[in-house]
């Protein structure tokens, strides 16, 4: 006697679209700071925000999306404390290599860090905080690239990765923090070519970096999360 099969039950849409976004979140698709809006993400997968609103409130009850106010929903920051730590100690380290760097810069290397922070600018148009987020990498790799002290360098690299795990980006949470970021930039590209101390170059890129964290914790501070 042949026994009749149970179809599975239809995967509802707030399943999809969770799914959907929960992958996207997971692999760094979707990085930290990143808005998550309604409608854009609906006609992305083709159905109405009703199930991308019950999608986005599971995965803040999970705690990978916040709310802000004026904002919306934006992918959380992982491990802010963690993500603090790796900022300051990466101030200290980067500093300093971007401070034995200089001297053995050459004009092919300023020239691109150049050409990379005129990119930085003109994404500030429309601000895709993941994009800028890598191309401020670049920036950074570039002016530390000739650091003499392999120690110092692997320190800097680990910090990086570190950020990495984190899925760091600052400039999602801050976007306002970005377009201060790349002034900073410009400054310390003057101080290096104006042939400016170690000490100065040195002061100029750790506070850049700290100036990154002080704007991250100020927003989490004056949001109803960080209250």
């Amino acid at each position: 006697m042949a026994t009749d099969t149970v179809a599975a039950p239809p995967v509802g849409k707030a399943q999809i679209a969770y799914d959907w976004l929960k992958t996207r979140v997971n692999d760094g698709t979707f990085g930290p700071g990143y808005r998550l809006v309604l409608d854009q993400i609906g006609r992305e997968i083709s159905m109405s925000p009703v199930p991308v609103r019950e999608a986005i409130r599971r995965l803040e009850a999970e705690g990978l999306v916040t709310f802000a106010r004026n904002v919306g929903a934006q992918v959380a920051m992982p491990d802010p404390t963690e993500y603090q730590h790796t900022m300051q100690t990466l101030g200290l380290v980067e500093g300093m290599a971007t401070a034995l760097a200089a001297p053995l810069l050459g004009a092919d290397a300023l020239a691109r860090a150049r050409r990379i922070n005129t990119d930085l600018a003109e994404t500030l148009t429309h601000f895709d905080p993941v994009r800028f987020t890598a191309l401020n990498r670049e920036f950074h790799a570039e002016l530390y690239s000739t650091c003499p002290n392999p120690h110092i360098l692997d320190l800097v690299h680990r910090g990086w990765n570190r950020l990495t795990v984190l899925r760091e980006s600052t400039f999602g949470f801050v976007p306002g923090r970005a377009a201060a970021s790349v002034s900073e930039h410009e400054h310390l590209l003057d101080l290096i070519e104006g042939g400016a101390t170690s000490l100065e170059i040195e002061f100029a890129a750790r506070n850049h970096r700290l100036n990154t964290l002080e704007a991250f914790l100020a927003s989490r501070d004056a949001s109803p999360a960080g209250s």
